[in-house]
């Protein structure tokens, strides 16, 4: 059943556009009249306009909840459930300013206009994986710490130069959870949110932006800020960010670290800047009031991001495979306890020039349910060919292949 559903993934990609950064169907010619400046910055009355304080405290938050998952003298599943789901004030993280905020990160892990706004049952059953990845590190990982894992035994698996500590399954779900989230919360909210033009053209956003009215006590239009919030999910804990494109990968453990192994790549070379140049005409446009270019840009964004989800996990996969061939399981489950986090990240990925998922959940589910050979010890029975399998059928919805995902850094 389950090679029946994955020969049925293949076949359904075929009728899917595939783009590429080499594919100029969404690229406008710039007009005059837009002024793009060389780095990502914007002002009015010479204030900057720019904004996305919320998007870097949830990454940091982000950096935190994961660094607990290793945390296994302190942290309980109370702990990490209440950094998960801050509520202001509440002493959760290290840093006051953290503790401050009025930010979580669980709310807004599948809430995307687009995608969640009326499915709200995926979004409470997306939720509800997280939540259960954090109770089985703490219930289940964190009592066998110091036990040999097995097949239906959690534990450690030690190499003499690292320890990995898994589930029953033999899957790191400190890995699972954070390549989870770069889809469920990164990838989500840019790519179906605030470049949704349900987002961006909401009420009357367009009027305003027109009229250059701008929000109460601030420099900028809705429509600015919601483009910036966007931006930020990526680059927004970067050093530079409104230069970003040098430093990319250096910024956190999320999107921005992935974008940049994918631009270490020399079959991808040239992505960041692909991105970081929509995002900067994207918002340009806003500024000129030019909806067509700016709608053109969020286009390449989706293409691109949702591109590096798909390498990400292949590659991964890839890995894996070699690790097994080499009987390294220790590395082997560790690279595909990232590679299957990011083919859960798939179902936040975008159809080009639709609002529907590039994967959809079913889908996604199956692809999973493929590595783990439906529960029957997980990983541990894991052969090269299905990992090949899996990454042929992902690969086959992109403009890329296994070989040139498989060879990135």
């Amino acid at each position: 059943m389950r090679h029946l559903m994955l020969s049925a993934l293949v076949a359904t990609s075929l009728a899917t556009v595939s783009c590429s950064s080499d594919d100029d169907s969404n690229v406008i010619d710039q007009p005059s009249e837009i002024n793009v400046p060389s780095t990502y910055s914007f002002s009015r009355g010479g204030e900057s306009t720019v904004s996305y304080s919320g998007q870097t405290t949830r990454i940091f938050m982000s950096e935190e909840i994961v660094s607990s998952f290793s945390d296994f003298d302190n942290a309980t599943e109370a702990s990490i459930d209440a950094m998960f789901a801050h509520e202001e004030g509440a002493n959760d993280f290290s840093s006051e300013d953290l503790n401050a905020s009025n930010k979580s990160v669980r709310s807004k892990v599948a809430a995307s206009r687009d995608f969640f706004s009326t499915n709200t049952t995926e979004s409470a059953e997306i939720k509800a994986d997280f939540d259960g990845f954090i109770a089985d590190q703490v219930n289940i990982v964190f009592p066998n710490q110091n036990t040999a894992a097995q097949p239906g035994v959690a534990g450690q698996i030690a190499d003499g130069t690292s320890t990995r500590y898994v589930n029953e399954s033999g899957i790191e779900l400190n890995q699972y959870f954070a390549k989870g989230l770069i889809g469920a919360l990164m990838t989500d909210q840019i790519l179906n949110n605030y470049l949704s033009t349900a987002v961006l053209d909401e009420a009357d956003n367009r009027d305003t932006n027109d009229n250059d009215i701008t929000e109460e006590g601030s420099a900028y239009t809705t429509m600015e800020h919601k483009w910036d919030e966007a931006y930020g999910y990526l680059f927004g804990a970067s050093a530079t960010a409104n230069n970003p494109v040098a430093t990319i990968g250096d910024a956190d453990s999320f999107l921005n670290k992935y974008v940049g192994r994918v631009e270490g790549d020399a079959d991808f070379a040239g992505i960041t800047q692909t991105i970081f140049d929509a995002f900067k005409l994207g918002r340009a446009a806003i500024v000129a009031k030019d909806y067509e270019v700016r709608d053109a840009q969020a286009e390449i964004i989706r293409t691109e991001i949702s591109k590096v989800i798909g390498i990400r996990a292949v590659y991964y996969l890839q890995q894996g495979s070699v690790a097994i061939t080499n009987n390294d399981m220790g590395a082997a489950f560790h690279d595909l306890s990232e590679g299957i986090g990011f083919v859960y990240s798939l179902q936040f990925t975008r159809q080009p020039g639709t609002n529907a998922q590039l994967f959809t959940r079913a889908e996604v589910q199956a692809l999973i349910a493929n590595l783990l050979d439906d529960g029957e010890n997980g990983l541990w029975n894991i052969t090269p060919e299905s990992l090949q399998e899996v990454s042929e059928a992902i690969a086959s919805k992109f403009s890329f292949t296994v070989a040139q995902a498989g060879s990135a850094q």
